[in-house]
């Protein structure tokens, strides 16, 4: 036991970020990414460059073209082309069982036109998975989000001075300054993480709390998805063969009840089917909530079922909550200022994992292995993050299960990182892994190129910005004979 709640809560503060933060720092950097995550689609096909696509022609392009080649998948779930990505993102399921995403072209609704790669949705999927299978991933991911909320609650006890941290910062004086950025960079934007990690907890809730469900669906659980958005769900097959009437001027009339808000997403179910169903689901440009506004259609003809707005008041604010961290209602300078504030929570965590090393070093104990390891993550992660984008330009366009080998290429050198870092002494580790960081993003940066579009220039700007915090921080280490703080 402690003898003060602040050091209690100090000791809790602590423990959580440890054990905790190199999970943390994965999920935070992969989100930060995910709030470009159409734009990063976008680089990551070149072939679709300064193109644009209508919403409804795209979905119809893709409808028609999985109707050919997919179409005895039980669902379609398409996302709508828009301003920020000129193409349809499509979700089917093959015979074989297994899911197949890709990104179709707004013109023909095929494939093989573009490269394939998951593009931001790897990032996106991440973040929030870990690339472990249901429901480990997210499970994990939300035992992190809870966390994080407990280390910044707790931090908030933690800090004395918390006003007064604001505007202290003192440079050079090792362990101090350390500190001193740690709880500047947690106070400067502390109600956005707080509103970020709390929205993450309560996205995966049902994982971390499932029982309530248990309790009130005893034997059929799969029905609290039905009541949660009663519009959205399936239809059972009547098994009877069925052909799905023109998609054109459904779509059409769903652009015209969602009005500004746009098409978001469409969910075709059992499309061969007699009992096929049309689900359209409302963009979130004009509002904070998420899939507020959903329409249902007889897939066979065409006809509006219903015409749901979410109004209930808990299911709305979880929508909303949801929104604030996904972030589409955001026009771009929110985007950017979601971005910024995502990579100083990221700063706040590594700035923590080396401060606690730091401690522990002034009074007397090991962290050498400590100390590799949080090189190995904390400028590995990065760089294994820019693998990712290097290895979409580097990897042949028709190569087979690209999308694949480009996810590999993520932890092979992510997994070359941590060798190379807990092979080498700490100090050594340090500077070797924050010289790699920046050719990898200058390479980045490079592979931009022409630099014509927004999103080829912007992703250019982070990239060398990263690569130029890279090189000031190597530039601040002190010889590997030295002990540095």
């Amino acid at each position: 036991m402690k003898p003060t709640f602040r050091t209690a809560m100090t000791w809790l503060h602590d423990w959580t970020g440890i054990l905790t933060g190199w999970v943390l720092l994965a999920i935070v950097l992969s989100g930060t990414l995910s709030v470009f995550r159409s734009e990063i689609t976008v680089w990551m096909h070149p072939e679709l460059a300064g193109r644009t696509a209508d919403p409804v022609q795209a979905s119809v392009a893709a409808i028609d073209w999985l109707h050919t080649h997919a179409p005895h998948s039980p669902a379609w779930y398409l996302t709508a082309a828009g301003p920020r990505a000129p193409f349809t993102w499509a979700v089917w399921q093959q015979s074989d069982g297994q899911f197949v995403q890709r990104a179709l072209d707004p013109s023909s609704g095929a494939p093989d036109t573009i490269r394939d790669t998951l593009g931001g949705e790897f990032f996106y999927r991440f973040h929030f998975e870990l690339q472990l299978p249901y429901p480990f991933g997210r499970l994990l991911a939300a035992i992190a989000a809870l966390a994080l909320v407990l280390a910044l609650v707790t931090g908030i006890v933690a800090h004395r001075r918390f006003f007064t941290d604001f505007f202290t910062f003192r440079p050079r004086k090792g362990q101090r300054s350390w500190l001193d950025a740690h709880n500047l960079l947690g106070v400067t934007v502390l109600p956005f993480h707080l509103i970020i990690a709390f929205s993450g907890a309560v996205t995966l809730a049902t994982l971390l709390l499932p029982w309530g469900i248990l309790a009130a669906y005893p034997g059929a659980p799969a029905r609290f998805g039905d009541d949660l958005s009663p519009a959205m769900s399936a239809r059972p097959a009547a098994g009877t063969p069925g052909t799905l009437a023109p998609v054109e001027p459904i779509l059409r009339d769903a652009a015209r009840h969602f009005g500004p808000d746009g098409i978001a997403q469409i969910y075709v179910y059992n499309p061969a089917d007699a009992a096929s169903t049309i689900i359209a689901i409302g963009g979130n440009g004009t509002h904070v909530g998420f899939n507020t506004h959903v329409l249902r259609f007889d897939g066979t003809t065409g006809r509006l079922l219903a015409d749901y707005r979410e109004h209930r008041p808990l299911i709305s604010a979880t929508a909303a909550l949801y929104g604030l961290h996904v972030a589409r209602f955001a026009p771009l300078p929110t985007r950017w200022l979601y971005f910024i504030c995502g990579l100083l929570l990221a700063a706040v965590i590594a700035s923590g994992l080396r401060l606690r090393t730091l401690r522990r070093r002034r009074q007397g104990k090991s962290t050498e292995a400590v100390e590799r390891l949080n090189a190995g993550m904390i400028a590995g992660t990065p760089i294994a993050f820019a693998g990712y984008f290097l290895a979409n330009r580097l990897l042949p366009a028709a190569l087979p299960g690209r999308a694949g080998h480009e996810v590999q290429a993520v932890f092979i050198v992510w997994g070359l990182m941590l060798v190379l870092a807990i092979a080498l002494p700490s100090a050594r580790s340090w500077r070797v892994l924050s010289g790699l960081a920046i050719p990898a993003l200058a390479g980045v940066a490079a592979f931009s190129a022409p630099w014509l579009t927004g999103v080829e220039q912007g992703t250019a700007a982070v990239a060398i910005l990263l690569a130029a915090g890279f090189a000031y921080a190597l530039s601040r280490r002190p010889p590997p004979s030295s002990r540095a703080n």
